[in-house]
């Protein structure tokens, strides 16, 4: 594996962008505390951190122990950028449209039969019967997505952030392919987990897209900024950066984008880039 001494290091950026799970959390999904460690040390330099991650803000209690300096989080691959210091506060929502999202649930029915969704909304998560259970919410709604995005449904106020479809037999790159060549005009597909399961945001919402939003907030430009990830929702990311790190345990698709290469998750590699930049400045 090349190692983070073999790829460029790039000048003292003012701000590091990184993925959650694969990237700088363990496969345990801890943090290490030499992560902590480099964490810190960033901020306490002047460089903001941001976690930007396809979770939503109510999975992102393994990280709002370590948020130090500010707390910004870019979550549901854009669709929110929260304050973990204020307990998850929503202080953006890219929302996907109910009427959009019913349009792409019947196009992938069509081009995939088999296929189950569930909807991300900012008060919780909600399934298809079918739809395989991973984090069973309290209060759930259990219902087909025609009903769930009804506009008479009892949660049809609360901003919609991401479609979900899962397929019980295509491989996840084939169904991340047809289902772009189905509905990707409508809306931005993309995926992040092992299995095939895409997650659907509104379109050109993407975490690119929003972290260039809260760059240019700041006054900081992709030039100063260094991003980190391990899989196709992070690929827009690592282009739009201008130094970006895949990690060593990364998707090829990754691999091939980034301009830099680093450690495993397992192996601590947003740390150790971190520390090498420290180490310059």
């Amino acid at each position: 594996m090349t190692s983070p001494t073999d790829s460029p290091l790039p000048a003292r950026p003012r701000l590091i962008a990184t993925d959650l799970d694969g990237t700088l959390l363990h496969d345990d999904k801890s943090v290490s505390e030499r992560t902590i460690a480099a964490l810190a040390a960033a901020e306490k330099a002047g460089i903001e951190v941001f976690f930007v991650t396809g979770r939503p803000a109510r999975w992102m209690d393994v990280v709002s122990d370590h948020v130090h300096g500010h707390g910004l989080a870019i979550c549901a691959n854009g669709a929110a950028v929260v304050d973990l210091r204020a307990g998850g506060e929503l202080l953006k929502v890219r929302p996907l449209h109910r009427e959009t999202a019913l349009d792409v649930v019947r196009s992938l029915r069509d081009a995939a039969p088999g296929t189950t969704f569930a909807i991300e909304l900012t008060t919780g998560i909600h399934y298809e019967p079918a739809y395989p259970p991973f984090h069973q919410d309290p209060g759930a709604t259990v219902a087909t997505a025609e009903k769930l995005l009804h506009e008479t449904d009892p949660n049809a106020a609360a901003p919609m952030v991401k479609l979900l479809a899962h397929h019980p037999d295509l491989t996840p790159d084939a169904f991340l392919a047809l289902a772009r060549t189905a509905a990707g005009d409508r809306v931005s597909i993309t995926r992040s987990s092992p299995t095939a399961l895409l997650e659907i945001s509104d379109l050109g919402v993407s975490k690119a897209s929003t972290l260039a939003l809260c760059c240019a907030e700041r006054g900081i430009s992709s030039d100063e900024v260094v991003a980190f990830g391990d899989m196709p929702n992070d690929l827009e990311m690592l282009t739009w950066a201008g130094m970006s790190y895949a990690m060593g345990n990364a998707h090829p698709d990754v691999l091939a984008t980034a301009s830099g290469r680093t450690a495993a998750n397992n192996e601590d590699g947003v740390a150790v880039v971190i520390e090498q930049i420290l180490a310059r400045v």
